[in-house]
């Protein structure tokens, strides 16, 4: 007898890449609102590689939940920058281990010969700042969806 794997479910998991402006228009409103622990963040400069294992909201999933009466729902998602030369960030400790941030947005300004930098805008007037090579994020669900804890839309006053 084996386990249950995700991919056996009724839904499928989330796998995008964003190569352009556009695509990543579609990935920050997915994790608009993901939540994660600082320690979650990861940059392996030799592979150039940033990472993050975030707590996202399925809003993908939002209407139907309410159209059935059921509860809203997380999953946890794994965020890839590729071709990453250089990491920064704005507005929060890193060496809190406690911390939580909160995803708001995802933006990226070109720069020369398809260069430019990524920005993750956080609650709180935090950022995430990649100058990468090339624009190339992948968003992975990486477990089967669950319940929201709070049981409630994410709402910004």
């Amino acid at each position: 007898m084996t386990d249950a794997r995700f991919e056996e479910g009724g839904e499928e998991p989330l796998r995008l890449i964003a190569q352009d402006a556009e695509d990543l228009k579609v990935l920050s409103s997915l994790v608009q609102d993901a939540v994660l622990p600082v320690t979650e963040l990861k940059y392996d400069a030799k592979r150039r590689r940033f990472a993050a294992l975030v707590n996202r909201f399925r809003w993908e999933d939002r209407s139907e939940a309410e159209r059935v009466g059921r509860a809203y729902e997380r999953v946890r998602s794994v965020l890839v920058v590729e071709d990453v030369r250089k990491v920064q960030s704005f507005g929060f400790d890193r060496s809190g281990k406690d911390l939580v941030l909160s995803v708001l947005s995802i933006s990226f300004e070109p720069g020369e010969d398809g260069t430019g930098r990524l920005t993750m805008i956080l609650a709180g007037d935090g950022a995430i700042a990649l100058d990468v090579e090339a624009l190339e994020v992948r968003l992975d669900d990486v477990t089967r969806p669950y319940r929201a804890p709070s049981g409630k839309v994410p709402r910004h006053d």
